[in-house]
């Protein structure tokens, strides 16, 4: 199996993820029952594939050779274990700014129609439900952090307001589209009332678009992970973790 197509991970980095999470399992106490249909290795790897790909369980049980309700409890099992050992790749966004030159922009993670939600996260430019995060990356394009989800009918200018990283990004010089130009950041210059732009001001917004591009290519890079572009399935409340456990992932992936 070539597990970087399927998985979002090279072997190497799937061998060592399996590892820790043998070693969190070996200093618990052990439960009795019956035998396990499918080896860690192979649970660890469905999980990651409904991670990278986002089919639904019927699929991966077809795949896999067990039914729909063996598929949920490993999801439910190794979830949790994969959180707890990647724990250390997450780094709080004030550490992982410092020194750097930071891109910033917003993008959305469909929910599907939930009629408990109401209009709260219906985003009108987007039409559908959805969440909002907030992405930083460096000028590589190298992931350093994602935000905590807000409702998606809020505009990013809001958005940032409501995770705190206006407040984190008080002193650090970073780069946003027009919609933040109510922050503190570096955004391009608006174009005047019936007026147009100067070529300064034209070269400069030439300059910043030229920098940006790297953090939408970073966005792309995490929503690889299908689970947060092709539409979220699960319960909603557990979006938020789901969303933390495959940015750790791509930090991961990436070699943070």
């Amino acid at each position: 199996m070539r597990y970087q197509c399927t998985t979002g991970l090279d072997s190497e980095q799937v061998t060592e993820l399996i590892a820790r999470i043998t070693q969190v399992e070996e200093s618990r106490p052990g439960r009795s029952g019956r035998p396990k249909l499918l080896d860690l290795h192979d649970q660890v790897v469905m999980v990651l594939m409904m991670l990278r790909q986002n089919p639904n369980q019927m699929t991966i049980a077809d795949i896999f050779g067990v039914s729909q309700p063996t598929v949920s409890r490993i999801w439910r099992r190794i979830l949790p274990l994969l959180e707890e050992v990647t724990c250390l790749h997450r780094v709080p966004l004030e550490e992982a700014v410092k020194g750097r030159v930071v891109l910033v922009d917003g993008t959305y993670i469909p929910t599907g129609n939930r009629a408990s939600t109401g209009k709260d996260n219906y985003s009108g430019k987007r039409g559908c439900q959805c969440l909002s995060v907030q992405v930083a990356s460096d000028l590589d394009g190298v992931l350093l952090a994602v935000s905590e989800p807000v409702p998606g009918a809020r505009h990013d200018a809001a958005a940032i307001t409501l995770t705190g990283w206006d407040q984190l990004l008080l002193d650090i010089d970073w780069l946003a589209d027009s919609a933040y130009s109510a922050t503190t950041a570096t955004t391009p210059e608006r174009k005047p009332p019936r007026r147009p732009l100067t070529n300064a001001q034209k070269r400069f917004n030439h300059d910043i678009s030229s920098l940006r591009c790297a953090v939408e290519r970073c966005i792309a890079h995490l929503k690889n992970w299908k689970i947060l572009a092709t539409g979220y399935r699960g319960r909603l409340s557990e979006l938020p973790a789901m969303i933390q456990i495959t940015t750790a992932l791509e930090l991961y992936r990436a070699g943070w």
